[in-house]
């Protein structure tokens, strides 16, 4: 299983940014996508999933409704992560992850099957 991670950078606040996570074939199919970030010093927090498990549903963070949306490209096995409107808070390493079934799509507990990350900084 493999997950891997492109579009991060550096934007000023109020600027847009697209993530992708490439997916291995063999779980895009059936499973909860999600994306996570960590800044400097805190934990790893859920922002947004896609599960396909969950009949195709979308979860969101508080802080990122309205401002980011998750999609998955099922020709190219891809999930995109579109960041509009980005705020220095939402600075940090994002991830990607998988999971077979997640009962709670935005908790780091539910996932096994992660990427390396890719940086995103707003300033």
């Amino acid at each position: 299983v493999q997950l891997v991670e492109s579009g991060g950078g550096s934007v000023q606040p109020g600027a847009s940014l697209r993530l992708s996570c490439a997916v291995s074939q063999y779980i895009f199919g059936s499973y909860c996508v999600a994306w996570f970030r960590q800044a400097p010093g805190k934990e790893r927090e859920g922002v947004a999933a896609a599960c396909i498990s969950r009949g195709s549903l979308t979860f969101y963070a508080d802080d990122v409704k309205g401002r980011f949306s998750i999609s998955r490209d099922d020709a190219e096995n891809t999930v995109h992560l579109q960041m509009n409107s980005l705020k220095p808070e939402d600075t940090g390493v994002y991830f990607c992850a998988a999971a077979v079934h997640a009962i709670h799509p935005l908790k780091v507990i539910e996932y096994n099957h992660w990427g390396q990350g890719t940086q995103v900084t707003v300033s």
